[in-house]
């Protein structure tokens, strides 16, 4: 059996969806499994080994020059990737739902109209599939490959998940310490009402003896950054980092604290401890809390279906209790 997935993007999105790969191969070894994704998250799932091709797409793109041409060129490449027995839309948008329809396949699958953000791309899927949007979103992923090729799972089982993310080389990183425990910090998200405020990750290297690390990816992070390093002089700023040696950074770091966006999520996909930072998303749904993952929400009542990108109830999270936290999870 061969199958493609489509799921193109965020960062987080993806990872929280690549989950679903080692489900389907524990019940289906020979399969066949392509994935189609924007060529930005290219590096995150090209080393997989349970992905048999990466089909890359250059949607944003063509979508960041407004050009009509490059889009319609990518909708050609797709109807290129060959065919396939089943075709599965794991990101119910309507971009990802045309790509998924233009693939040759007598199957297109994805979630139904009540299920998505975006509604109307149901229409383009001959199958549909209705699981609560609210839903946590991994068992969400692993309903839908679920009820896409007829296998049964326990909901425990994904407490005993493997790590699955890969990079090419175990990246040497000179600012890790040898003698205390590395802490990877992350401060930036997708939004700034998501993004715990700089004073207060500055006062958590204070109240730990750690040694820290922080990332960025574009200017406005590095300043974020730079900001903290003024307030906390012995924290490390990396360099800028390609999603390749985020991996092997996190593989190697012994905890990860950060608000709701990607790379505090991989950790929780390699089985590093975290604690996820939430203030105007639903912690219920966006991880999967385990022994050594966990979350801390601020009081604010938060509607998964529309995000109040003016709820800023993140920075009202008390930097003792993520110390309290991070001092149990660094003993275990």
């Amino acid at each position: 059996m061969k199958i493609a997935i489509v799921k193109l993007s965020a960062l987080g999105d993806i990872v929280h969806a690549m989950v679903v790969l080692q489900f389907i191969k524990k019940q289906y070894q020979k399969i066949d499994i392509d994935w189609v994704v924007e060529e930005g998250y290219r590096e995150l799932l090209e080393f997989h080994p349970d992905i048999n091709k990466l089909h890359v797409v250059y949607i944003k793109k063509a979508k960041q020059k407004k050009s009509l041409y490059l889009f319609l060129n990518e909708l050609r490449k797709v109807r290129q990737f060959g065919s396939y027995d089943l075709v599965i839309d794991m990101q119910g948008l309507i971009k990802s739902a045309v790509i998924s329809r233009l693939i040759s396949s007598p199957i297109t699958l994805g979630f139904d109209k009540s299920s998505i953000r975006e509604s109307i791309a149901s229409i383009f899927y001959n199958k549909t599939f209705k699981y609560g949007y609210d839903e946590n979103i991994i068992e969400r992923n692993l309903n839908l490959i679920k009820f896409s090729l007829g296998f049964v799972f326990d909901q425990e089982e994904i407490q005993h998940k493997l790590p699955f993310l890969h990079s090419s080389k175990k990246y040497l990183i000179t600012k890790l310490s040898n003698i205390k425990k590395n802490i990877l910090l992350v401060p930036n998200a997708s939004s700034k009402s998501k993004c715990y405020p700089v004073i207060k990750f500055a006062e958590l290297t204070t109240m730990l003896d750690a040694n820290f690390l922080i990332i960025w990816g574009n200017q406005e992070e590095k300043i974020i950054a730079d900001e903290i390093k003024v307030l906390s002089p012995n924290v490390n700023i990396c360099e800028k980092l390609s999603i390749d040696s985020l991996i092997s950074l996190i593989k190697q770091v012994d905890l990860v604290i950060g608000s709701d966006t990607g790379p505090t999520h991989m950790a929780w996909a390699l089985n590093i401890p975290s604690i996820t930072l939430f203030g105007p998303t639903p912690g219920y749904r966006n991880t999967y809390i385990t022994n050594i993952n966990t979350i801390i929400e601020s009081d604010s009542k938060v509607n998964p279906l529309k995000i109040n990108k003016k709820d800023y109830s993140i920075k009202d999270i008390n930097t003792r209790d993520i110390v309290k936290i991070s001092e149990k999870l660094l003993k275990e």
